[in-house]
């Protein structure tokens, strides 16, 4: 490199990122051609974490505070890079930040009913909705297995799949239990917290972590009692059927 570009050549003394609003899970720090300074200045603020990426491979991970970017803090990086340990020159290296903030009222629903087998009542189709609370975990997983090299990724981009691991898993764990229908509204909290039991090593797979807000004793799920529940066994009407079978049953 010639004289003249390299005093042409743009060098980065200051990373940080701001968050703008609520959606953005990940964003790519704009480096373009220029190069991080040795001494650079990184600001990670509460609730964020910033990785060093280094072509495409995970390296340093700095939490909240002021960071002075030399060699001796980013041991992986120098690793990969291999640079001498007094290396002192400016360098090129991707800087992902990650909002670790608890994203919150994340909707789920059952887009078609659940079919059920119960004792007394035979088939019973159910609708269940509700929402849940989660969070980025393992910024290094979450890149890996989900961001990636994007610019930015959002809380859109992932919600669908976690959505669908929610109602499949939801579905399963009903098929799987014996409470019947009838006691189903009096054990949500249970239900709930079984439920979230199963999804939790699904969501950390993917360097996220599903979040409870209230205390233990309470589910991080909320959904009301069925809205509607078209039978096929028992008439409503008859004897077998529970004034409160016939009040949910109701078309």
């Amino acid at each position: 490199m010639g004289f003249l570009d390299f005093v042409k050549k743009q060098f980065i003394d200051i990373i940080q990122w701001t968050e703008d609003g609520d959606e953005v899970l990940a964003w790519r720090f704009p480096m373009r051609d220029m190069e991080i300074q040795q001494g650079a200045q990184l600001t990670v603020r509460e609730t964020q974490s910033a990785l060093f990426v280094h072509q495409g491979k995970p390296a340093d991970l700095f939490g909240p505070g002021q960071h002075t970017i030399k060699t001796q803090n980013i041991p992986l990086l120098t690793d990969l890079a291999n640079w001498d340990k007094l290396f002192e020159s400016p360098f090129k290296s991707d800087v992902y930040f990650f909002s670790t903030r608890l994203r919150l009222n994340q909707k789920w629903g059952t887009s078609n009913p659940i079919t059920l087998r119960d004792r007394e009542f035979g088939a019973v189709r159910l609708r269940a909705f509700g929402i849940y609370t989660f969070r980025i975990a393992a910024p290094h997983v979450f890149y890996q297995k989900v961001s990636g090299s994007r610019d930015t990724y959002t809380v859109g981009d992932v919600e669908g799949q976690l959505r669908n691991s929610v109602v499949a898993v939801l579905t399963d764990h009903f098929a799987e239990s014996s409470i019947p229908f009838l006691d189903m509204a009096a054990n949500q909290v249970e239900l709930g917290a079984a439920v979230a039991d199963k999804l939790r090593p699904m969501f950390a797979d993917l360097g996220l972590a599903l979040e409870t807000r209230n205390s233990r004793r309470r589910s991080p799920f909320r959904w009301p009692r069925p809205t509607r529940a078209a039978w096929r066994g028992p008439a409503p009407g008859s004897a077998r059927a529970s004034p409160w079978a016939r009040r949910w049953a109701r078309p």
